[in-house]
């Protein structure tokens, strides 16, 4: 991720409909900015753009890895709904649960979706994340709480689900 693709998550993070899927909240440029610059001194988190083919940026995807226990807490966005629905979630999703289990080594993904966000969830369960439970009323946004679903999926499970595609 860049300095210069602050801007875009500043008006991602600002639009009720990209937003409502996210725990994240509205931010300022500056806050952006920072946190952007905060990565590059980060061990423990791995942050990426998700651009398209011709290069257009439309979200990012990351790890926030616990090296201990050889587990990462995965998080995506894709922010430009101009991109929604056409596979890219899926693509990065595949491509940082590669990573994940190959370069890094972990044994463990997982992450934590509001319970309505159904398209995400079908996602999640086709790339072999298990359903691992509910925090109840988790998070409070716009005056009201919502259920968090948490997933997981294993290095062995990741594995298998490869093998099967690859047939």
């Amino acid at each position: 991720m860049r300095l210069n693709d602050a801007p875009r998550f500043v008006k991602w993070l600002a639009d009720q409909q990209v937003n409502k899927f996210t725990t994240r909240r509205p931010i300022s440029l500056k806050e952006e900015k920072k946190w952007i610059r905060s990565l590059s001194g980060k061990k423990d988190e791995i942050h990426f753009a998700i651009d398209t083919g011709d290069g257009i940026h439309i979200g990012s995807i990351g790890l926030e890895i616990q090296k201990r226990d050889r587990k990462a807490d995965f998080d995506i966005l894709i922010g430009d709904k101009d991109y929604w629905d056409k596979g890219y979630g899926t693509d990065a999703a595949t491509a940082i649960l590669d990573y994940g289990f190959k370069k890094l080594k972990l044994h463990r993904i997982f992450l934590r979706v509001f319970k309505f966000n159904k398209r995400a969830i079908k996602v999640y369960k086709r790339l072999g994340f298990k359903y691992e439970g509910m925090g109840r009323e988790a998070v409070l946004s716009g005056g009201k709480f919502y259920d968090l679903v948490y997933m997981g999926i294993l290095h062995r499970e990741w594995r298998r689900g490869k093998l099967k595609r690859s047939r």
